[in-house]
């Protein structure tokens, strides 16, 4: 059972990832990428940013602890002239207090330029690897563009691609019913000439009713001939024209050829 599982397991992770190789797009991939990259670079600018603006607040606490020590550096001389030797000395005591507070913090402005210095080298450093690989994503997705374009015309050229599969399936259909339709209007057609499949419509005739109506056509036109005669003949009745052209149509079905119509003359 396990050893069924394994394989029913392996097919769908082949398949899962025959499909994702199909909807996986390398321009998209490579889209993604930079997007990615440029998020980050943004992290690290704000980064930057952070660190100088701590920097620009130490800045400006050591500017007024160093005013405040100078003001009480100043102060301390006056007492110490108007004789307040006594004021002179806690002056003195509170600027070495900020005296103090001005070397901490310059300890740590020092460490804070130094994280600036290295993240804006960082920054820098990460700008040329994004300005770099935009322009390669940029020449790989024109390469691929170009190539699967020339795939596309090869295979519309071959005949193998899955648009011109589709039209000559359709082509090799429409020629098949094509060959069908005209074999099965030629076997009609046949049977309609033997005689084997009636006309409903009484349109279609065989050929020994073509043929009577032939000669029923040209006894009709025999007689109207033979009218025509006796009456420039100026005797013959019409249908004595009639009764000779039909003993004329007798003696021909007999074989005598030489047989004539008979007028009466008055």
């Amino acid at each position: 059972m396990s050893g069924v599982m394994k394989r029913m397991g392996m097919i769908f992770r082949a398949k899962a990832n025959k499909a994702l190789d199909r909807a996986e797009d390398p321009r998209e991939t490579l889209d993604y990428s930079y997007q990615k990259q440029l998020e980050l670079l943004q992290k690290v600018r704000r980064g930057v940013a952070d660190v100088a603006t701590s920097r620009k607040r130490l800045e400006l606490q050591l500017n007024q602890l160093q005013s405040q020590s100078a003001k009480l550096e100043d102060q301390g001389r006056k007492a110490l002239a108007l004789g307040r030797e006594d004021l002179a000395r806690e002056a003195l005591s509170r600027r070495a207090a900020l005296q103090q507070q001005v070397t901490d913090l310059q300890t740590q402005h020092q460490t804070l330029q130094g994280e600036e210095e290295k993240l804006t080298l960082a920054a820098q450093r990460l700008q040329a690897k994004v300005d770099a690989f935009r322009t390669k994503k940029e020449t790989i997705k024109a390469t691929y563009t170009a190539a699967q374009a020339q795939t596309r015309i090869a295979e519309s050229f071959s005949g193998i691609s899955e648009e011109m599969s589709d039209v000559g399936v359709a082509i090799q259909r429409a020629e098949d019913k094509t060959a069908q339709l005209q074999a099965r209007a030629g076997a009609i057609d046949e049977l309609l000439a033997s005689g084997a499949l009636d006309d409903q419509s009484g349109l279609a005739k065989d050929d020994i009713q073509a043929e009577l109506d032939r000669l029923s056509g040209g006894t009709d036109v025999e007689l109207e001939l033979q009218r025509m005669k006796a009456e420039l003949a100026g005797g013959t009745t019409p249908q004595q024209a009639i009764e000779g052209a039909d003993d004329t149509q007798s003696e021909q079905g007999q074989g005598r050829p030489e047989a004539r119509p008979r007028f009466d003359k008055s």
